[in-house]
């Protein structure tokens, strides 16, 4: 089995790849990124592949063979917020490349679509299910619901095998901050572990709908292994995750590292950064995902713990 990843430079994409070359049927893995790649294995059946999916026969040289396809590529919310052009160009343009090239493959490959809880907003229900209406509120919402729909037109047509997961905001992300309007989530918890104050631009009442990174490979994984069947007609699929309160994740932080650590999250408000994380839900029924076999984290101390964990292995990893 031929497998690529996109975005395969962000720390998703590496850790994918590195649970996919676990599988002993797995017989190639493609990290494919416009940036530069790091192996984050030293496995030989891992393939580098550095490219940009809109120059032009750079996506089927991408998907040449694949079974599956993991696209995860994307410009983040608050860059495609400030630079429109770009993020239709990355977001949505470079996916339509990708597509393409999947269909010209003629054997319909599984694409599995990395999408975002961001494509909902106001006016919401109290709990978001399968037939609430998608009502963005931000550039990078409305591209990947454009895509979702690309995904699951190219999947009627049979050029495709789509699944389209729309992702929780997962936490807690590891590395520095970055552009998307959700990048507080993470640093709140991050940046205080590290000795680093952090600034929370929302409130210590406001909801979010979170998901470690483990559960989301875990995730991503089982919805390409699901059978067509088993899928049915309805191929986009709300992730399941966790409803925490921002003071919630500080007092798990105050409990798992104490008082001085938590004291490191400090309030200022950023007005664009809540006009666009405050339009996203933070209750889902997720009935459907969980008969399906998805996975959820089971408390926000794990999500914690699990990022200690891994920086942990991580650390180790680099030692002479």
């Amino acid at each position: 089995m031929k497998i690529v990843i996109t975005g395969g430079a962000g720390f998703l994409g590496r850790r994918l790849a590195k649970v996919l070359l676990e599988d002993s049927d797995v017989a190639q893995v493609i990290l494919s990124d416009v940036s530069q790649l790091r192996a984050p294995s030293h496995d030989e059946r891992l393939v580098l592949s550095q490219a940009n999916l809109l120059d032009p026969g750079a996506a089927a040289a991408v998907v040449d063979g694949a079974d599956v396809v993991f696209h995860l590529a994307a410009i983040v919310s608050g860059q495609a917020e400030a630079d429109f052009d770009m993020g239709m160009s990355v977001n949505v343009d470079a996916t339509r490349s990708l597509l393409e090239a999947a269909r010209a493959t003629g054997h319909c490959p599984r694409f599995v679509y990395a999408s975002s809880l961001a494509v909902f907003g106001p006016p919401l229900p109290a709990v978001v299910d399968e037939q609430t209406a998608v009502h963005p509120q931000s550039s990078y919402g409305a591209q990947k619901a454009i895509c979702e729909l690309l995904v699951a037109d190219y999947t009627r047509k049979a050029f495709v095998d789509g699944r389209v997961l729309r992702f929780p905001t997962v936490c807690v992300r590891p590395g520095t901050p970055n552009a998307a309007a959700s990048s507080f989530v993470s640093g709140i918890i991050r940046e205080p572990l590290h000795g680093e104050k952090a600034v929370c631009p929302v409130g210590r009442d406001h909801k979010l709908w979170l998901s470690s990174p483990a559960a989301v490979v875990e995730n991503l994984i089982h919805a390409a292994w699901l059978r067509p069947d088993e899928l049915g007609f309805e191929r986009i699929i709300n992730l399941p995750g966790i409803t925490v309160t921002v003071g919630e994740m500080i007092a798990s932080l105050e409990r798992i590292a104490g008082k001085e650590v938590a004291s490191r999250v400090v309030f200022g408000e950023d007005l664009k950064v809540q006009r666009i994380v405050c339009s996203w839900p933070s209750s889902f029924d997720v009935t459907r995902a969980l008969r399906l076999g998805f996975s959820r984290d089971p408390d926000f101390d794990d999500l914690i713990m699990d990022f200690i964990s891994d920086e942990k292995a991580e650390k180790n990893l680099k030692r002479p």
